[in-house]
């Protein structure tokens, strides 16, 4: 089924059709030019953001439910500016990748990064790709059913994510009672959760859900939602034209349904469909020419 998926998204590539950028002038101070010039666009990914950004452990490319959707879009620009594009791709952390946009080091972002104002003074953001919330695994021998059950134990999360403002708000509240101790990375937060450094670790629940746990068995997911994590593709900040072209593909996508062969790739294995969020924000993102 992933074989066949991946077939019909490779030639999703080659039909889609863009407005042409090329028969049109492109800001000097646009990406889009120097993409145009150098027929090189360069895409930041993630290597541990499984299910929407990672290396693929057969091709050792990068792969994901978001670096699909890239991928679409830089076929789409190509197609506009007459030129196909050769892919660069550039690793990048939770920690840096916004700066390795508003450097120049990478042209767009691919991987699981929530729209939030405080970044837009950095970078900017595409249409909304998917939308997720944060959730807490805990160690089932602890005991905790739900995250009322806290009280006082530690819960890891990664430093300087939404994952951690939303917990310290939740803390602050009064509504989660609970230690809160940042940690570098997912693996981090992995390995201190089964070495039963903290007992329980927040992040993105399908980030959690494509997490390598050495025993996934030992682990509980916790049912709550604890924040609202709208996922969108990081762009160079106040790029118009760039924009322009991104949302332009991914408007395509919304409106041809091929999200839905993009999202049942990635999420039908584990039995998961678009909620009345996520639609409503396909259908949002299906903007008209």
């Amino acid at each position: 089924m992933l074989r066949a998926a991946t077939a019909f998204l490779t030639l999703a590539l080659a039909v889609i059709v863009t407005a042409s950028l090329a028969s049109a002038q492109v800001p000097a101070d646009s990406r889009l030019k120097r993409i145009a010039d150098t027929k090189t666009i360069k895409i930041g990914y993630r290597a541990a953001a499984t299910p929407f950004s990672f290396v693929n452990p057969q091709t050792r490319e990068p792969t994901g439910y978001t670096i699909d959707l890239c991928r679409i879009a830089a076929e789409a620009i190509g197609k506009s500016l007459n030129a196909p594009l050769k892919i660069e791709w550039v690793e990048v952390t939770t920690q840096n990748r916004f700066d390795m946009v508003a450097q120049g080091k990478a042209d767009l972002e691919c991987g699981s990064s929530t729209i939030t104002l405080s970044r837009m003074k950095q970078v900017d953001f595409s249409s909304v790709t998917f939308v997720e919330s944060t959730g807490i695994v805990v160690r089932t021998a602890a005991g905790i059913a739900k995250t009322g059950d806290f009280n006082g134990q530690k819960i890891a999360v990664a430093a300087n994510t939404t994952n951690e403002q939303a917990i310290a708000e939740l803390i602050k509240q009064g509504r989660l009672k609970a230690t809160l101790v940042p940690v570098k990375d997912r693996d981090a937060g992995v390995a201190a959760l089964e070495k039963g450094e903290v007992d329980g670790y927040a992040s993105d629940k399908l980030l959690l859900v494509g997490a390598r746990f050495q025993d996934a068995k030992a682990l509980t997911m916790l049912p709550d939602d604890l924040s609202f994590e709208p996922y969108a593709i990081a762009l160079p900040r106040g790029d118009w034209a760039f924009r322009l072209a991104v949302n332009t593909a991914l408007a395509e996508v919304f409106r041809s349904g091929l999200i839905f062969k993009v999202f049942g790739k990635w999420f039908e294995q584990i039995k998961l469909k678009p909620g009345p969020v996520l639609l409503s924000a396909f259908s949002l993102g299906a903007l008209p020419q």
